[in-house]
Formats: C-alpha cells, sequence, structure tokens
C-alpha cells in the first residue's frame, strides 16, 4: 500500500463484461444482428454506505495490505521469478505511467509490483461482493500466455463459495488463504488494463478520495453471483446502453466516471471485438485522470486532462501537457452535469495510448 499518499487512498475496480447468447426465436427487428451482446455487471451500493450510497458501481474497493503481501510470492511461485508475474509489459514509459502503477513498491517494503496487486485487489472485491471467483487452477498450464476470453471458477460447490466469501468479506487476509487451500491463482492475467480515475477534491462522499485503477475483463458465460447483503443490495447484468438509458429514465444513479466508461464500452456489439480491443489495447497504458469541478451557468463542469481550461497543477501528481483538438478548435475534454441525472461529454481531442472516446447517445448526452 502506498502510504505516501496525501489525499487519495488506492483503489481498484473490475469491469467484467459477460456473453449474453441470444435463444432461437428471440431476434426482432431491433436486435443487433450479432451472435452475442456484450453485457456489463454492475452492483448498487447500499444506503448504509459511505461512498456512493445507493449508486450502482463496477465491483471494486479499496487496496489492503494483504493484497501486497509477500505471500502471494508462494502463490504465484511460478512467476516470482519475472517481473510482473507473467504479465504484458505496457510500451508506455515509467516517467508517463500513472502513480499508481509507475510507483516502485519495493522502496514502500512489497515485493509484489503495484499492477499486481490491484489486479488482486479488483478480483477479492468482485469476489467479495458478488461472489464471482476469477481464479485459475496451478496445474493448468501457463494462463499468461492464453488471451482468449475466460469462464469464472465454478469447481466448487456454493456452500463452499458462501464460506469462503464470508471469510474474505472478514478478513481480506483471508483471500490469501483460500487461495492456498484450493491450490489455485488469481487470474491477474484476465485483467486488462482500463483507465485510472481520481475522486475529485470538492466532492460529496463523506470525505473519502480515491486513486483507483480501472480494469476490464470479458468472460465466455454470465457466471453465477452472490451478493454480499453488506454493501450490496442488487446485482445484475445489463447492456451497457441498458444502463445508461435507466440511469436517464432515473431509475437509479451511477457516477460520472461510470457513465463515461459505459459509453466507451456502448462502442462494441460483441463480446470479442470487446475482449480483442481490450487485449491489445492495454499493453499501451492509461492515462491519470483526476476531474476538477468548476461551475458554468446552471451546470456544474467536470474538467478532465486536455481540456484548455484544466489546471496544470490540480494534483499533487504530475502536471499534464497541454493537447489540441482534432480540428484545431477549442480543446474540450469535459463532463456538463445538469442535477443528478442529466450528463453531458464534450470532447474534441483524440484519446490517448490508442483509447475510445464514448460512444453517441442522444441528444441528452451529446458529445
Amino acid at each position: 500500500m502506498n502510504h505516501t499518499l496525501k489525499h487519495w487512498k488506492e483503489a481498484a475496480t473490475l469491469i467484467v463484461a459477460a456473453e449474453h447468447r441470444l435463444c432461437p426465436g428471440t431476434l426482432t427487428s431491433r436486435t443487433p444482428l450479432c451472435k452475442s451482446i456484450c453485457e456489463q455487471s454492475h452492483v448498487p451500493h447500499s444506503g448504509k454506505s459511505t461512498f456512493m450510497p445507493n449508486a450502482y458501481v463496477f465491483p471494486g474497493g479499496q487496496v489492503d495490505s494483504s493484497d501486497f503481501s509477500n505471500e502471494w510470492l508462494d502463490i504465484f511461485r511460478s512467476f516470482s521469478n519475472t517481473p510482473s508475474f507473467g504479465l504484458r509489459r505496457v510500451k508506455q514509459k515509467t516517467e508517463t505511467r500513472p502513480p499508481i502503477f509507475a510507483t516502485d513498491r519495493l522502496k514502500l517494503g512489497s515485493s509484489i509490483p503495484g499492477e499486481v496487486a490491484l489486479r488482486i485487489c479488483a478480483l477479492r472485491e468482485t469476489f467479495e461482493e458478488s461472489g464471482v471467483l476469477l481464479v485459475v487452477r496451478k496445474t493448468e498450464e501457463d494462463p499468461s500466455t492464453n488471451v482468449a476470453s475466460i469462464n469464472a471458477f465454478n469447481d466448487i460447490c456454493p456452500d463452499e463459495l458462501k464460506k469462503w466469501m464470508s471469510l474474505v468479506n472478514q478478513s481480506p487476509s483471508n483471500f490469501i488463504k483460500m487461495c492456498r487451500e484450493l491450490e489455485v491463482m488469481p487470474n491477474i492475467w484476465a485483467l486488462h488494463e482500463w483507465s485510472n480515475w481520481l475522486t475529485p477534491v470538492s466532492n460529496r462522499h463523506g470525505g473519502k478520495r480515491f486513486d483507483t485503477a480501472f480494469f476490464i475483463c470479458c468472460l465466455k458465460e454470465i457466471p453465477h453471483t452472490c451478493q454480499d447483503q453488506k454493501e450490496i443490495t442488487l446485482f445484475q447484468w445489463s447492456t451497457p446502453p441498458q444502463v445508461l438509458q435507466s440511469f436517464e429514465a432515473e431509475e437509479f444513479w451511477i457516477a460520472p466516471p461510470q457513465f463515461y466508461e459505459l459509453s466507451r464500452v456502448c462502442r462494441f456489439s460483441s463480446l470479442n471485438d470487446l475482449h480483442k480491443f481490450a487485449n491489445e489495447r492495454a499493453i499501451e497504458g492509461c492515462e491519470q485522470w483526476l476531474p476538477v469541478l468548476t461551475v458554468e451557468g446552471n451546470q456544474y463542469i467536470s474538467l478532465l486532462p486536455g481540456d484548455e481550461l484544466y489546471p496544470v497543477t490540480a494534483s499533487e501528481y504530475p502536471a499534464v501537457e497541454s493537447r489540441t483538438s482534432q480540428d484545431g478548435g477549442p480543446a474540450l475534454h469535459r463532463i456538463g452535469i445538469s442535477g443528478s441525472y442529466n450528463i453531458s461529454l464534450q470532447i474534441s481531442l483524440t484519446p490517448k495510448y490508442k483509447h475510445l472516446l464514448p460512444v453517441h447517445l442522444n441528444s441528452k448526452n451529446v458529445l
């Protein structure tokens, strides 16, 4: 864990996409002409949560010291002599990597690289909150060479799964104990870097601020889920457009980062396309985004790096470079917020590191 951070706590979240196969005879004129729909997992926080209560969020949470435990060296013993436990190296230079990934963890007393520990955190939190266990047997062939989409681990009875889910909820360190007893490894190779968001300085979430690594994972089938009955009140699968449409209909609330990332995923009509893109793009790296809030008329504006109004000293992290728009006009990279359920995106920049722009949905949410 990085205890040197002054304002943010490190966290990880996982966008879990799974394939929903359309049954014969269910196609209509409105159904996309593809064999599958990319579905997105999301979980609503309970009203008792101190961070974004009653919100639909991706599974995830704060990094625990056990995620950096040297005990993982034994779990990953076949990869312990490699710098990143068999993970593919990112092309992005260390000096331009987000600090959450670039920080030298050895200097902080951990032999576990940040990119490994953050994936362990995302997998642990996903299991804690949803019961979805993404691990591989130690006896399986080298999982780091398998780039195909995967299945969730289902070689364990439901009662045993619930037992471990309860134990991991009681203490994150029990995730290590579970992996050791079941002789499995967290499937860190199935997770691909997607983005890195920081909680704005002026926030309404109990003063909590997180530096969150977003990962994405593609599953061949929708896995069995079991909610934790603590933080989570409901777990459901929906296509990204369905989530955004329900948000616009004020059926539930999602935070601007979730809105932005779901709008990106909307560009894919099949799981295979999403997986191929995520797998190939992930080695390019990702940007760190700290939204800076301002007011323009009757609208809140969340400025993102690259916008012409974005301050160069927005955080304790290195300043971002200035950028220009695609057409030579104003450099815009911002989220407009008018009330709780009206979000608009204004973007004129080309995404860095071969990433995607959010998709244009309708007149209410305009790019």
